[in-house]
């Protein structure tokens, strides 16, 4: 499906040779309370390559996503300095925020929505031409997407861009596996509804 192939978007993985391992969460947020320095590079070692994941999935911009996954790190540090950060679900919490930061960074960005030109564009008539297609069309499912509700894009970045079956979603959303299922339906039927079918030669 292509609405779901377009949503879909690689990414660079940090390399997992520095990781030191968490033994188990409540060791870490012993740790993360104490402010270890050990314990908090762990914790960004192992959770930025998901958080960053979820982020660029819903936001089309490697910068911006990369800025936003670490700001959830560091609201991570500040909330345990005041004592509110994550009480034992330390992945629920860093993801919720990741959402949160999205939904501030989306409702900016629909107010003032830009497009930057890619400097590295080839000077080539058929290369431009494909280059401004593909740019359409992802544009148009991007614009679409945005028009779906805030769960409906959660469940589409939970699902596609974390790769989550239908139950570790409906266990994340606290939720019926059947009740995410019809929530993906009814996202992906929107999606299609708005871009309606593209023609791909």
């Amino acid at each position: 499906m292509y609405v779901a192939s377009i949503l879909w978007i690689p990414i660079q993985s940090r390399g997992a040779a520095n990781i030191m391992p968490i033994q188990n969460e409540s060791h870490a947020m012993d740790g993360l309370r104490k402010l270890d320095p050990q314990t908090i590079g762990a914790i960004y070692d192992k959770y930025f390559p998901e958080v960053y994941r979820y982020v660029r999935y819903r936001i089309n911009d490697d910068v911006i996503a990369e800025d936003i996954a670490s700001d959830v790190f560091v609201r991570l540090l500040e909330a345990v300095k005041k004592g509110q950060g994550p009480q034992s679900n330390l992945k629920g919490w860093l993801i919720a925020t990741a959402s949160n930061t999205v939904n501030d960074q989306l409702r900016r960005q629909y107010r003032r929505p830009t497009e930057a030109l890619s400097e590295s564009m080839p000077d080539q008539d058929s290369s431009v031409i494909a280059e401004v297609d593909s740019r359409e069309q992802t544009r148009t499912v991007q614009l679409a997407y945005a028009q779906l509700t805030l769960e409906q894009q959660h469940v589409l970045a939970l699902r596609f861009g974390l790769g989550y079956s239908l139950e570790e979603t409906a266990d994340y959303l606290k939720k019926k596996a059947n009740a995410i299922k019809a929530l993906q339906f009814r996202a992906l039927a929107a999606l299609q509804r708005q871009i309606g079918e593209v023609d791909h030669e």
